[in-house]
């Protein structure tokens, strides 16, 4: 009987990280982990302080080390201890994630020549990322299209620029109506109303304050609907200003922070995404798998992910009487509603399963791993052969499927 052939060792990736709490970015670095084939990866993480962050990946049997980032110029300390890691651990190479990490990890990969990575979640590139991956021969990886074309624009390598788009995890986030959640029952949202929701920090780049703006026009058209904004953020003693100022109190409603957030979309019968910058919100991600329609401005990658028509709307950034008016529409029309929400979830899981993301960066891991034979800390001679992309579809034309 033939012996199969015994595994190959394992790629050894130290993930920087450059916060600790559980945002946006912490989510995609904990669903990338905790799907990362453990029979071809052994990871370590180093973040800026001990938190739930940390305790979760703790759980995935991840070793997790506190280590200084302060948003300016790495510590001395902190960059030779990164390095001295990397060279002990035999680090094949390095993946970082927000500012501050992508700055220790340019100056630490560089010391210890190892290949780094650093994934830019947001819509541009930072500036002293862009000087350290020319600099420092960092490879670049972004969410999205516009975001490609921003680094290209600005100077990024093609050879070291990598597509990496967000996932949603759709056995996670799927289809589960709830009219008497716990949700509505907290704010006292009758099952019968319909219900908007906005998920996002309560920040200007995320345009809550925009939303409020169409919920003031919406509900003269929807006078029976409820609003709901789930987050926290510096603008939430505005916000509940603006509620009480615009007589709204009775119909807008501030949740805060909340840990089941499938079963908050259960409970919506759509999305606003009201952001004034973005990048690809997993918040339009998670909605679209949970079978809801999205309304959005058309800012980052919204474009890419709506269908007009057919999964939701778009309007062009500015358009408020616009954006107003879909609301309104929308809340009017349930059953187009739960029409718009399965063409939304056949887009999410057709072209932005969290397994095909997670198969991309697994690749491109350890693609650079490999190397390590080149210069250190730089791309290795002949790798501008292998990095090509996959492409991103474009949404369809209205009136076409959304599977087209």
């Amino acid at each position: 009987m033939a012996v199969p052939p015994a595994p190959g060792p394992r790629t050894r990736v130290l993930q920087l990280v450059g916060n600790a709490i559980v945002g946006g970015t912490e989510h995609c670095v904990l669903r990338l982990l905790e799907r990362l084939p453990r029979e071809r990866f052994e990871c370590t993480v180093l973040c800026p302080f001990e938190g739930e962050f940390s305790a979760r990946l703790r759980a995935l049997g991840i070793e997790v080390l506190p280590v200084a980032m302060p948003p300016g110029p790495p510590p001395a300390a902190s960059v030779r201890l990164a390095a001295t890691l990397m060279r002990r651990r035999a680090v094949d190479v390095v993946h970082s994630h927000l500012p501050n990490a992508h700055r220790l990890a340019a100056l630490a990969g560089r010391l210890a020549g190892r290949p780094v990575l650093a994934t830019v979640h947001s819509l541009e590139p930072d500036p002293v990322d862009l000087a350290l991956h020319r600099g420092a021969g960092t490879h670049l990886a972004v969410v999205c299209r516009p975001s490609y074309r921003h680094a290209l624009g600005r100077g990024a390598h093609p050879a070291r620029l990598h597509l990496l788009p967000n996932g949603v995890d759709g056995a996670v986030f799927r289809p589960a109506r709830s009219r008497a959640g716990p949700l509505r029952r907290r704010l006292g949202i009758p099952p019968e109303a319909p219900l908007a929701g906005f998920v996002g920090r309560l920040s200007w780049e995320k345009g809550p304050d925009l939303f409020l703006h169409a919920v003031r026009a919406a509900r003269r058209d929807a006078p029976h609907a409820h609003f709901v904004l789930v987050g926290e953020g510096p603008m939430r003693q505005e916000l509940q200003a603006a509620i009480e100022r615009g007589g709204l109190a009775d119909c807008t409603h501030l949740a805060g922070l909340q840990s089941d957030m499938p079963a908050v979309y259960a409970e919506l019968d759509l999305l606003a995404s009201t952001s004034r910058s973005e990048a690809m919100p997993l918040a339009v991600l998670e909605a679209m798998a949970c079978g809801l329609p999205v309304l959005g401005i058309g800012v980052g990658a919204l474009p890419e992910l709506i269908v007009p028509g057919a999964t939701g709307w778009l309007v062009e950034p500015g358009e408020l009487p616009a954006l107003a008016a879909r609301l309104g529409e929308g809340l009017r029309a349930p059953h187009a509603l739960a029409a718009m929400g399965a063409q939304a979830r056949q887009r999410a899981l057709g072209h932005f399963a969290l397994e095909h993301g997670v198969r991309r960066a697994a690749a491109l891991l350890e693609r650079l791993a490999g190397t390590r034979s080149g210069l250190p800390g730089l791309h290795a001679p002949g790798c501008e052969a292998r990095t090509a992309h996959p492409p991103i579809p474009a949404p369809p034309s209205p009136g076409r499927s959304a599977e087209a």
